[in-house]
């Protein structure tokens, strides 16, 4: 790949202010504060029962941000010398409201799919494209549509995967087909990520029922949420045992295999599928998610030039697809009144083809000369983009260099 400028002194400062500036003026013109008398609420009342509704969503609100910043920040950081730009990109990309942190969790995914090759300003107009495609195919699933999907397995999980992995294929680098010396992780690193996979799952429920109706059908999605991520767990131990090496457990399948989970049963979270149905969907999810790591990514990155760095079609494309399948079968079963499973079938193409276009329109724009990508020797580097500290020792240095796909010692 050319060797272009790094430098951001101008080009991100100046392309960050300016979309900033537009945003405040935006929110100028077009948003104001709710009275909350459309909805019934005195706002000169100071009984307790006209807030208490309106303040029920704070604690949701602060869960979906948990996994947001810790969650998925954290899970990404297992590549052992790129953190610090994953995540403060996150905390850069900050949401304001429960439905913004979902369409924030859009972008967060597909991230993962260009992790460590792509400049502070490249991610930056993937943001600001990503998003507007995210809330055309949003409007066109909930509102023309009509279709259920409560915990977005379609419209966050499948589109935000499928949109990464169409990105990652433009911006192809021959030169890294062999992989990377930073592709990879070391000891410690690995630690840093289980910490947001612990609290991803921890807070999976929360969202996947945010905006479900209140009441049963919201401690539904909480049920059938728990349910898929606990069966999850147990398959994704099983099949990395079986996959790997004398039965050993790989640390990439129990950071992501075991949250496939929540991605899947999210369509369908709010429906009465029963503890069967959720944990069968968990089950699946596991597997499958599992053997993705396994086998193919490799293939992917083999064959089709698509360098997904972390795994995103194993997390979240396939599981999502999956929970998109689930939601038509459980509609056409009768489980979600008013529901239409061909309308579910709609919502699940929208949101794979808006994807594939809308990935592949961004990534030929984010290839463009002048954006500062990293050549391809400071791929998977901070210091490229961030003042780091040095190396404490030698040892450490050298530990740096290890891959994590090539360290299983063997008993």
């Amino acid at each position: 790949m050319p060797a272009y400028s790094t430098n951001m002194r101008y080009k991100f400062p100046i392309l960050a202010l300016v979309l900033e500036i537009i945003t405040i003026i935006l929110f100028g013109v077009f948003a104001d504060y709710d009275d909350g008398k459309g909805h019934g609420h005195d706002t000169h009342s100071n009984e307790t029962h006209h807030e208490k509704p309106l303040m029920e969503l704070y604690p949701m609100f602060q869960d979906v941000h948990v996994m947001i910043f810790i969650g998925f920040g954290f899970l990404m950081t297992f590549l052992k010398r790129y953190g610090n730009q994953l995540i403060n990109m996150y905390q850069l990309n900050k949401p304001k409201t429960c439905p913004v942190d979902f369409s924030t969790a859009t972008v967060l995914i597909s991230f993962g799919a260009v992790l460590g090759k792509t400049s502070p300003v490249q991610l930056l107009i993937m943001t600001i494209l990503e998003i507007t495609i995210f809330s055309i195919n949003e409007h066109l699933v909930a509102t023309v549509l009509k279709a259920n999907d409560v915990g977005a397995s379609m419209i966050i999980h499948a589109y935000g995967a499928y949109f990464g992995l169409a990105v990652a294929r433009v911006l192809y680098r021959p030169s890294l087909r062999n992989g990377h010396e930073n592709d990879g992780s070391v000891y410690h690193s690995d630690l840093f990520a289980m910490i947001g996979t612990v609290f991803l799952w921890m807070f999976w429920p929360s969202f996947n029922s945010a905006i479900a109706d209140p009441g049963v059908t919201q401690l539904t999605a909480v049920i059938n949420t728990y349910l898929s991520l606990a069966a999850c767990v147990l398959s994704a131990y099983a099949i990395s045992s079986l996959v790997e090496h004398k039965g050993k457990l790989d640390m990439v399948h129990i950071q992501n295999a075991t949250l496939a989970g929540g991605v899947a049963v999210g369509t369908c979270a709010d429906m009465n599928i029963g503890p069967f149905g959720a944990m069968l969907i968990g089950l699946v999810a596991g597997i499958i998610s599992t053997l993705g790591f396994k086998f193919l990514s490799p293939i992917l990155a083999a064959n089709l030039g698509i360098q997904d760095t972390c795994g995103v079609h194993n997390l979240h494309g396939m599981p999502g697809v999956l929970g998109g399948l689930a939601g038509i079968v459980a509609v056409a079963l009768g489980k979600k009144e008013g529901g239409n499973a061909a309308m579910q079938a709609a919502a699940l193409a929208s949101s794979i083809g808006f994807a594939l276009v809308g990935g592949v329109v961004t990534g030929f724009i984010m290839k463009l000369p002048f954006w500062g990508q990293p050549p391809d020797k400071n791929c998977f580097d901070d210091s490229i983009y961030w003042e780091v500290p040095e190396e404490e020792d030698e040892h450490e240095e050298s530990l740096a260099h290890a891959d994590h796909s090539k360290n299983k010692a063997e008993a």
